[in-house]
Parts: C-alpha cells; structure tokens; sequence
C-alpha cells in the first residue's frame, strides 16, 4: 500500500470535459498523473463508486462545499478518483455540481488503483474491483499526509479531516 512520502503511480486517470479548452478536447481526456500533480499541491480522495450513497450525499459535498478553504489553505486542486469511466464521472460531476471545484477523474480499468494498493473487492456485492476510501494531500507529486478509511467507515477521509492537515 501507498504510504506518506511515496510518489503517486506513474498512470494516467481520465476526464470528461464537456467544453473544449485549452489543449482539451470534448469528451474523455487523458490526465497523466505525474504531470498533472508536479509543482502542485493537491487535495486527493478516493471513494468505491460514483452515485453510491455515502459517496454522493457526504464525500464529494463535502469537497465541494470547502473548495475556496482549501485553496486558501494552499491546494491548487482538488481531485476525486474513482473506478468508473470518464462518461458516469462526468454525468456524476454534473449531478452533484462540482464545477471547477474538484476534478473528477475515471480509473476505469482500476490502473490507478492497483498501483497503490487502495482496492476493495466489492465483487459479492456487484460492484467488482473498486478503490478503498481514502484521502490523501500530495505535493509535488509525494505523498505528504494519507488517511485510509476502515471497511463501511466515513470518518478520516472527509474535506473536513483533510483541510486541517493542508491548513498545518
């Protein structure tokens, strides 16, 4: 597993932009880790699935609702990963009104995932592979502070638990 001071996987995420930008395309876009979070600070949580409830009524919310502290508290972005495609993190990011307030990026085959040893085999239930609850505040590229959640727990990986750290 991942720990604090390792450097984020060498992978690629993905995500759905609905308006064409600079060096964006409509559609899916490739997000290569490694140059997304170099010279940066980023406020990174991790959750099973989009649309799932804890997930959808508590975890990303949350984010949401604290983006300008964490900004004023000196992260640059803030990122949610989850092992769906690009399109369902797209539909999802529209439902819960993220904005350009956190990024809402796919692993849809898990690459992410797998390389830092965050997954949870939620196959009995339906669900497959998906990642484990977490956040995590990187900088740079390393790992500077990680809080993993306990199996069917929401208590370490919230905005709230993550913005203290970013804001000591």
């Amino acid at each position: 597993m991942i720990q604090v001071g390792d450097t984020l996987p060498a992978t690629t995420l993905m995500e759905y932009s609905e308006v064409e930008g600079e060096g964006c395309s409509i559609g899916p876009n490739p997000v290569d880790v490694a140059k997304a979070t170099a010279g940066k600070t980023i406020a990174l949580f991790a959750l099973p699935g989009a649309f799932t409830p804890t997930c959808s009524a508590k975890h990303v919310p949350g984010y949401v609702e604290s983006a300008e502290a964490f900004m004023a508290a000196g992260v640059d972005e803030i990122w949610c990963v989850s092992v769906n495609d690009a399109f369902v993190m797209g539909a999802w990011a529209r439902e819960q009104k993220t904005g350009t307030k956190v990024r809402m990026l796919g692993d849809g085959d898990a690459t992410f995932t797998k390389a830092t040893g965050l997954t949870l085999d939620l196959t009995g239930k339906g669900l497959g592979l998906r990642s484990n609850r977490y956040s995590m505040l990187v900088k740079d590229g390393k790992v500077a502070t990680l809080n993993v959640e306990a199996a069917g727990k929401f208590e370490v990986s919230d905005a709230g638990t993550l913005l203290a750290q970013a804001k000591a």
